[in-house]
């Protein structure tokens, strides 16, 4: 028999899941912004030869672009290539496992 707090329980665990998600995402969306503003940035004084001499603009160069770049790039493989190789199946399955041992635990309580 299921109460309704285990019901309410559960809503909240897939709740807390995709508000990290959507956390995660808003965070990367963000810094895609701000990486595209630097970048369009490096351009111009590398290649266009525009004088940006003033902080924070003067400390962009070829080192600082590609640890940046390559920053950038593991986090969006992070993003969504665990999306691709975890799929949704492999998530409902993993939901599935942790509110099933939540279960287990609170049945193996004992109310004296």
């Amino acid at each position: 028999m299921e109460t309704n707090c285990n019901k309410e329980f559960g809503k909240f665990e897939f709740e807390e899941i995709f508000r990290k998600k959507i956390v995660k995402l808003r965070s990367f969306y963000m810094h895609a912004f701000i990486y595209a503003i630097g970048l369009i940035a490096f351009v111009l004084k590398e290649y266009y030869g525009f004088p940006l001499h003033f902080i924070p603009f003067q400390y962009l160069n070829n080192v600082v672009m590609i640890i940046w770049s390559s920053v950038f790039l593991v986090s969006a493989i992070d993003l969504f290539a665990s999306y691709k190789i975890f799929g949704d199946d492999w998530e409902k399955r993993k939901m599935k496992s942790i509110l099933e041992k939540d279960q287990r635990k609170k049945e193996k309580q004992k109310w004296e």
